[in-house]
């Protein structure tokens, strides 16, 4: 009947079939409105996108169900792939490791104290450093960060338009003014001259620190700070229009105080912030 409404009038249809018209309009009206199940997808469609959207578009599937389930909907994460792939939210993707600082000099360099062992009981026990460059539509922005491995909370952080000693001290001076300044805190970082230098390692030594240091040209002996600068450029810079330095501080800013420590879920922290994490398991 439906196909060949156009030719012939649904009384006659309905004549030749011997089915009644009022059947005919009752199946056209269910059929023209959406199934139990398909409400529930395009609702349960909407609060994914919702949290993607919040995310800044940066956390995928996993980050995502953890969400969901703190505000009281438990969703199996195939369910939440599958939704995004319909809806094509595609989470903002890593990189891979760039060495960013220089080792060649002869300035004195500190043992490998960490090996790549990233864990630590409680806060201030490992600290890890290091460098990355920011491009702006005024040249380079050099960002430093210190970083507790207990909770990954960036504790300290510097930018300058010159990449010094100054901005790896003032990053350290961050963490120890945030910290309680404490004493025994194993400090690692890459060897770069800047960390190797007399006023970093002056620092290390006045305040009880113990300094640690990447075997040469070894990203991965840091590889929680380079994971924490891919985060930053590929969820909060590469996406963005070319920015000055002036924009690019405020950007950066925004993202470590702001959505990083308060609200960006690790899954090595039981898919918690780093702010939360302590809060929960810090008396």
């Amino acid at each position: 009947m439906h196909e060949h409404r156009q030719s012939f009038h649904i009384v006659r249809l309905a004549s030749v079939l011997c089915v009644s018209p009022s059947g005919y309009y009752a199946w056209l009206k269910a059929s023209q409105q959406p199934s139990e199940r398909h409400k529930a997808q395009q609702i349960r469609d909407e609060k994914i996108k919702v949290a993607f959207e919040n995310s800044k578009e940066r956390d995928g599937a996993r980050r995502i169900q953890v969400e969901l389930e703190e505000q009281g909907y438990k969703h199996d994460v195939k369910t939440i792939i599958n939704s995004m792939d319909r809806q094509n939210l595609v989470a903002k993707a890593a990189r891979k490791f760039k060495v960013t600082t220089d080792s060649k000099h002869t300035l004195p360099v500190a043992p490998n104290l960490l090996e790549q062992d990233f864990t630590a009981d409680e806060p201030n026990q490992k600290w890890a450093g290091d460098i990355t460059y920011l491009m702006t539509s005024e040249g380079w922005l050099y960002l430093a960060v210190i970083i507790d491995l207990y909770s990954r909370a960036v504790i300290g952080w510097s930018m300058s338009n010159r990449m010094t000693s100054d901005l790896v001290c003032d990053a350290l001076q961050m963490a120890l003014w945030r910290r309680g300044k404490p004493n025994n805190v194993i400090v690692h970082s890459d060897r770069g001259s800047q960390y190797c230098s007399h006023a970093y390692r002056e620092m290390i030594n006045q305040y009880g620190l113990i300094q640690s240091m990447s075997r040469k040209g070894n990203c991965w002996d840091n590889a929680c700070v380079e994971s924490f600068f891919h985060s930053l450029k590929v969820e909060a810079i590469q996406y963005d229009p070319m920015m000055n330095r002036a924009a690019m501080r405020q950007h950066v800013f925004e993202y470590i105080e702001v959505d990083y420590n308060k609200k960006r879920r690790h899954s090595a922290l039981g898919y918690l912030s780093p702010e939360n994490y302590e809060l929960l398991n810090v008396a």
